[in-house]
């Protein structure tokens, strides 16, 4: 028994001094103010360019970008010229008589922060969801991931997933998309 204990408190005493070793100070830890404890600013100051109309502008001590200069900002892809465009499809839908009620532009979500599934345009109706890929095996790949309740032709997939619409009206939708691909 006191050898179980012996062990225990030994372990305890590591895992605590490890705990203890990561909780350095950190030079981009701006919760303390932004200084080492000796009162040396964590982040240097940064000299601007001088505008035309003063002097130079410098950062104030302590402060630290909130952006990594080396991350481009997000772009959303272009979809290949022959591929028809989100807003075509849809109006073929309604010149062939199937319904495509509240269309909604949501080409925003096809990036990072929305779906992120990586389409050019996406735009949403009640019956069906129209995406367009910039490539045909970017489309693939989704209509993979999608199953059964996805079509696709060329780099347009049409996605059923949340909605009503059922089989035999699915593949109205998707013969007047092979007609326009």
């Amino acid at each position: 028994m006191t050898k179980r204990l012996r062990i225990l408190s030994t372990t305890a005493t590591v895992l605590v001094a490890l705990a203890l070793a990561g909780c350095g100070d950190d030079p981009a830890d701006e919760r303390d103010g932004g200084a080492w404890a000796d009162g040396r600013s964590k982040a240097p100051a940064t000299t601007e360019a001088a505008p035309a109309d003063g002097p130079p502008k410098t950062a104030k001590p302590g402060t630290t970008p909130r952006e990594s200069p080396s991350t481009p900002p997000f772009v959303l892809p272009t979809k290949k010229t022959s591929a028809p465009a989100a807003r075509k499809v849809v109006d073929a839908f309604t010149a062939a008589g199937l319904k495509a009620p509240d269309p909604r532009d949501r080409s925003k979500d096809c990036g990072p922060n929305g779906a992120g599934v990586g389409c050019a345009q996406l735009l949403v109706t009640d019956a069906v969801s129209v995406y367009v890929f910039p490539d045909e095996a970017s489309a693939t790949n989704q209509t993979d991931v999608w199953g059964t309740k996805a079509y696709r032709s060329g780099a347009v997939v049409l996605n059923y997933l949340g909605t009503r619409t059922s089989a035999a009206e699915q593949k109205r939708y998707n013969d007047v998309l092979a007609k326009l691909g």
